[in-house]
């Protein structure tokens, strides 16, 4: 079951249209930040709590922004693999991903069934086993 040309359009203006909000978003909160340092946070506290309250509200911004660009970077792959002939096509065992899969998340990399797979295995790393 291969995607029809108007599910990758579907697809691809889904893609295009979060690639631009997500642009915007970083580039507004860069500049945000970038009139807004840590420094006059600090500055303005008073106690050891306002303190944590600014490292905090740092951290958080950049945690949000990490994560924008890390989903903008899954949508420039996605929008590649559309170039290439390859959207669509799970990485793991080259079957198709669903049109449902898609439309949900239109970034996705691999079937269902391989997903399901992935999670199961990587949910255990790092903890010991006996």
């Amino acid at each position: 079951m291969s995607l029809t040309q108007n599910e990758l359009n579907e697809l691809r203006t889904k893609l295009q249209s979060r690639r631009t909000q997500l642009i915007e978003e970083i580039r507004s909160e860069l500049e945000r930040s970038g009139s807004e340092h840590y420094v006059d946070l600090a500055g303005q506290v008073a106690d050891a709590g306002e303190a944590s309250v600014a490292d905090l509200l740092v951290d958080v911004d950049t945690a949000m922004t990490d994560r924008d660009i890390r989903e903008l970077r899954e949508i420039e792959a996605a929008l590649a693999r559309m170039e290439d002939g390859s959207y669509g096509q799970c990485a793991e065992c080259s079957g198709d991903i669903g049109f449902a899969r898609l439309q949900a998340y239109p970034t996705a990399t691999r079937c269902i069934r391989c997903q399901t797979a992935y999670e199961r295995l990587s949910s255990n790393e790092g903890r010991p086993t006996l």
